[in-house]
């Protein structure tokens, strides 16, 4: 008589999916550690620290954000070309994560809130790699847009997100031109580049967008944990800043990243890879 041999029930869908996600996300923790300790390891190699805001720094933070982008599962895709002179760069803002995917595609460096300059450790690596920061409400604008079209003069490309806040990625809120002066008074263009950020399913993302009442730590554990999302990035012919005061180029600026956020997303939510350029795949520091 053959022994029955006992049944073996089948792990339940819901708990291969926990494990699943648990894994992803101890497999990009591990992975995000590196980069940032890569990142420390630019900072100090190079001594960047010592001349943050030299051009020739930008191909490292380049670098780093590429590598970023890896550790998150964020493939990025541009369509055109991201040019390179010298300008003052905008873009829509949706999450944290449009750093390093701006950074990987375009070489510039950034303005950001002031208080990224006092979250651990990223805050210092910020700042080594030459993060303006700003007090957003306080006359530190006005210093801050000196500042900037003293760089922009010197050929040194800075990028803000002139709508102050970010979004769920579905249209541009209100610019705020102030900083926008800074192109004006170093008489160089502005550089206008749109992001938005697509799921697997061909839909616009809803876990990248930093919304909400969520906090920066349970705003990165999701995204540690989500599928692969695709970034689509798109630069937009240079605004001459030429007869501009700072109220008509925010107002050319606000209708160009309204109208050029609608034709990317009319785009990408039926693009062929052939149409764009794949970034992620050039994870060096490149001349």
């Amino acid at each position: 008589m053959t022994q029955q041999q006992p049944i073996v029930k089948p792990a339940s869908a819901a708990k291969l999916s926990t494990l699943s996600r648990l894994a992803l996300y101890g497999k990009k923790t591990i992975s995000g550690t590196t980069v940032i300790a890569e990142g420390f390891y630019l900072v100090f190699r190079h001594q960047l620290y010592k001349n943050p805001n030299n051009p020739a720094n930008t191909r490292y933070v380049q670098y780093f954000c590429r590598r970023l982008c890896d550790v998150f599962n964020v493939d990025i895709r541009i369509h055109g070309e991201i040019p390179r002179e010298p300008a003052l760069w905008v873009s829509n803002h949706i999450s944290w994560l449009d750093i390093a995917v701006l950074g990987s595609a375009a070489r510039v460096f950034f303005l950001a809130k002031a208080e990224i300059e006092k979250w651990p450790v990223l805050g210092q690596l910020a700042k080594g790699g030459g993060t303006l920061f700003i007090q957003r409400g306080s006359g530190d604008s006005v210093r801050i847009r000196q500042q900037i079209a003293t760089f922009l003069s010197q050929d040194i490309p800075v990028l803000f997100f002139p709508e102050a806040t970010t979004t769920d990625g579905t249209a541009v809120k209100k610019v705020h031109g102030r900083i926008l002066g800074a192109a004006i008074e170093a008489g160089r263009p502005v550089q206008i580049c749109l992001i938005c950020y697509v799921n697997q399913q061909g839909q616009l993302d809803q876990v990248t967008p930093f919304i909400g009442e969520t906090t920066f730590m349970e705003h990165i554990q999701s995204i540690l944990e989500m599928p692969k999302v695709t970034a689509h990035l798109k630069a937009f012919p240079a605004i001459s800043v030429e007869g501009h005061t700072v109220e008509s180029l925010t107002r050319q600026v606000q209708q160009v990243m309204r109208d050029g956020l609608a034709d990317l997303q009319r785009d990408v939510l039926g693009a062929t890879p052939a149409l764009t350029v794949r970034v992620n795949a050039l994870s060096r520091v490149d001349d």
